[in-house]
């Protein structure tokens, strides 16, 4: 037996809910950071939106500069992982490269807090790079942990996505409340607290890795395996980049980027006054923006390479890859709309909806609220006693750094309700509706799972086209409920009912499509081009995030012009057409993935 097999398999010794007690470690590391990233973001537009007078006063920035800025940062942290992938597997190994995408997430955090606006940059930039390092990698320990165990890893992704949604739940819900309540600083700077504490536990349990993940050597059979599955796959041969491959991805990737930067520079430039707002592009073509040129010019680059690359592949190869670009293509409307939570849907909650709650709704809300704190903080804990039981012996210093993180949270958590419950009445923050997401992710996942292990499971054209219709309908509730705001107003008082059900259709949506989306990918591409697609899917991502920013940035001009549930539809109308064309392909899209289902 090999060493990698026996490495593999000594995993399994120290057995937690039927995984190595290693998966547990990974699930409380991305716990951390999904509680640092999420904490962050939903304070961001919050904090730069509000007004500079008050007890916790903001930097009252307009929502336009506000959400560029935001889309900005919301994009690049699906580009950076590419990078980050890379730099792991060819130079530092998934381990470092994890604990030094934390480090560095730390220092991002840490400048937030000074509320100071150059560090505000520069926390953001470490917060983009640092997330490019760990998102990619820590999953990477995961797949090979289980290499020899493919029938866990299932499972073992399942329970590690728990870790996903438990930290994006607490890190909402205690960074959001923190920073709304009482200081915005202590909001941002939990985050980093949480986040160094997350890599000093991930650092001290290596010893559980046994190897796994350290620093790469180079293998001389990979290219000989690659070129054997290339030939079992009616090829003549491996599809190296060519020259003009690599022009066009340098020109597509910097123009993008550039473009992603310009954004915000533009508008924050030109919020504060200046007479000629920042450029990177201050050129016209017959009366076409630079700015827009250059991103044309990227966008055809990168298309006529996808093109061109999918076009050397073998038959069947080659329609599967074109069956991922299509999805990639619905992706981008996805969360286009879809990050609107982070941007336009908070505004919506701070500004348009009646958070103050009084006499027995008062009370019916904080006893509601105690329930969501408690009982999902509770199962966390369980499964971290388990853990601590089962490997305290070989990493204590892990165990203690993590347990003493939980120790702090629970006390955080007892003191926010003891504060709120000796208030009269109950104003809800509107960071909270955000924890609505993970709340219904938890409670619907496993139908969503039977459903998709039933014979009723739709096809993948068929889930996308769903899960786009039932993103528009949660917009199209949120258009109902705003139908009464007056033109062009910066207040109202809706209904919370409204953004509870539109939460509720957005994860819906989301359960339909997000977490098939790589599934697919890993499933239609061959092992020797998935970094390329899983690439191609992130640049997706990306471009759907920045066009959120960007199509949220435009409330003010749409309610001022025609109304906020004008506003909405836009959301509503786009999604649901796109969802109807991913239904309408389904014929098409079953012959392109040729019998993978």
């Amino acid at each position: 037996m090999s060493t990698t097999t026996e490495t593999n398999n000594e995993f399994f010794d120290s057995n937690i809910l039927g995984h190595p007690a290693g998966l547990f470690v990974l699930f409380f590391t991305e716990m951390w950071e999904r509680f640092s990233y999420y904490g962050m973001r939903v304070l961001l537009v919050l904090f730069l939106t509000s007004g500079m007078t008050g007890f916790n006063p903001g930097w009252e920035w307009d929502r336009k500069a506000a959400l560029a800025l935001f889309g900005t940062y919301a994009s690049l942290v699906y580009i950076t992982p590419i990078i980050g992938g890379w730099l792991a597997d060819n130079k530092l190994g998934y381990k470092m490269a994890v604990v030094y995408g934390a480090i560095i997430m730390t220092l991002g955090h840490l400048f937030m807090a000074f509320e100071i606006e150059y560090c505000l940059y520069i926390g953001l930039f470490g917060l983009i790079i640092g997330n490019g390092l760990f998102k990619p990698n820590i999953t990477s320990i995961i797949s090979h942990m289980y290499k020899n165990h493919p029938e866990k890893k299932d499972g073992a992704f399942t329970l590690f996505y728990m870790g996903v949604n438990a930290g994006a739940f607490l890190g909402i819900l205690l960074c959001g409340t923190i920073g709304e309540k009482y200081s915005w600083s202590y909001g941002f700077g939990l985050a980093g607290i949480f986040m160094f504490l997350g890599m000093l536990q991930f650092y001290f349990a290596q010893p559980l890795f046994k190897g796994i993940g350290d620093k790469p050597k180079k293998n001389k059979e990979e290219n000989e395996e690659k070129l054997s599955e290339a030939l079992e796959e009616g090829e003549v041969g491996l599809n190296h980049f060519t020259m003009l491959d690599k022009v066009l991805m340098y020109i597509s990737g910097i123009l993008g980027v550039l473009y992603v930067i310009n954004d915000p520079l533009f508008e924050i430039s030109r919020m504060k006054g200046a007479v000629n707002p920042i450029n990177l592009f201050p050129f016209e073509i017959a009366g076409v923006s630079g700015q827009n040129v250059a991103i044309l010019i990227g966008l055809v680059s990168f298309l006529y390479l996808l093109v061109k690359r999918i076009s050397r592949y073998a038959t069947v190869v080659r329609d599967r890859m074109i069956a991922v670009a299509i999805f990639a293509f619905f992706t981008v409307f996805f969360w286009a709309s879809f990050e609107q939570a982070g941007g336009s849907m908070n505004i919506f909650a701070k500004d348009y909806t009646d958070r103050l709650l009084d006499g027995s709704a008062a009370m019916s809300f904080k006893i509601i609220n105690t329930l969501i704190y408690i009982v999902p903080l509770a199962i966390i804990s369980w499964v971290l006693i388990k853990l601590i039981k089962k490997s305290y012996a070989k990493i204590p210093v892990s165990n203690t750094i993590l347990g003493s993180s939980f120790l702090i949270i629970w006390a955080i958590v007892l003191y926010l309700l003891y504060d709120a419950f000796n208030q009269d009445t109950a104003e809800i923050p509107a960071s909270w509706f955000n924890i609505l997401n993970s709340l219904f992710i938890i409670a619907f996942a496993p139908l969503f799972t039977k459903w998709w292990e039933s014979k009723y499971n739709p096809s993948a054209a068929v889930k996308y086209g769903l899960g786009l219709i039932l993103l528009g309908l949660g917009f199209g509730v949120l258009a109902f409920g705003a139908k009464d705001i007056p033109q062009g107003a910066m207040v109202a008082t809706v209904s919370i009912v409204f953004l509870v059900f539109a939460y509720l259709f957005h994860t819906l949506g989301e359960l339909c499509l997000s977490p098939v989306g790589l599934s697919y990918v890993s499933k239609l591409v061959p092992g020797r081009m998935i970094a390329m697609m899983f690439g191609v899917w992130y640049i997706a991502v990306a471009i759907g995030n920045k066009l959120a920013g960007k199509m949220g940035g435009m409330i003010d001009e749409i309610t001022a012009e025609y109304s906020m549930s004008t506003f909405f539809l836009m959301f509503t109308l786009i999604p649901v057409g796109v969802g109807l064309l991913a239904m309408a392909l389904n014929p098409i899209m079953k012959k392109l993935m040729h019998g993978v289902r």
